[in-house]
């Protein structure tokens, strides 16, 4: 079994444990509501060192930078996407795109973010320089520069206390609503 399959087998994994744990017994002396709406799948994963992906020579979409986990497990539980351009300050990518998972049958706040996008030097330190300028902070990891939101500004962290975060490589970017959840973005270019 390759390391690439080993983590999305495990990342698959977790995303079921996570989603099974929320699913939990409903409460009887609530009387149901039907505009309220469905409990927000939690998605977590812990960080691995991996190997880097294989090239793909296909143009990315929301249901192809993550995992195909991630994309069953959202499915079932009845969300789609909605794909918007991936800007980040003041630089549009135009090769990427930005996936906004969500329950769009019920008005909620709830939803997933994964973005990715290839991505020039120059734009690269721009978007860095935009990010940290707003308040953003900066971690060096072995597979990149991390940039993540100030979290006592954030609306959701992960259990590290991670929220937004962009991880930059070698050509390319990506987004995720935690730093956790970068681990289910699969694309490279």
């Amino acid at each position: 079994m390759t390391l690439r399959t080993t983590t999305a087998a495990a990342g698959a994994l977790m995303l079921a444990l996570v989603l099974a744990s929320c699913a939990g017994a409903p409460d009887e002396s609530a009387s149901p509501t039907p505009d309220a709406p469905r409990p927000t799948p939690t998605i977590t994963a812990t960080p691995i060192e991996t190997a880097a992906p294989a090239t793909s020579q296909t143009e990315p979409t929301c249901d192809t930078i993550v995992s195909a986990g991630t994309v069953k497990a959202l499915t079932d539980e009845g969300w789609t996407f909605e794909e918007q351009p991936f800007v980040i300050g003041d630089v549009t990518l135009e090769q990427g795109l930005l996936c906004f998972w969500a329950d769009y049958t019920v008005a909620s706040d709830h939803g997933q973010l994964y973005g990715w996008s290839e991505i020039s030097a120059e734009d690269a330190t721009q978007a860095q320089s935009s990010l940290l300028g707003e308040g953003w902070t900066r971690e060096d990891g072995p597979d990149g520069i991390y940039i993540t939101e100030n979290p006592q500004f954030a609306m959701g962290t992960d259990e590290d206390g991670y929220g937004m975060t962009y991880l930059f490589g070698d050509g390319w970017v990506k987004f995720a609503d935690t730093r956790q959840g970068l681990i289910l973005i699969e694309w490279t270019s």
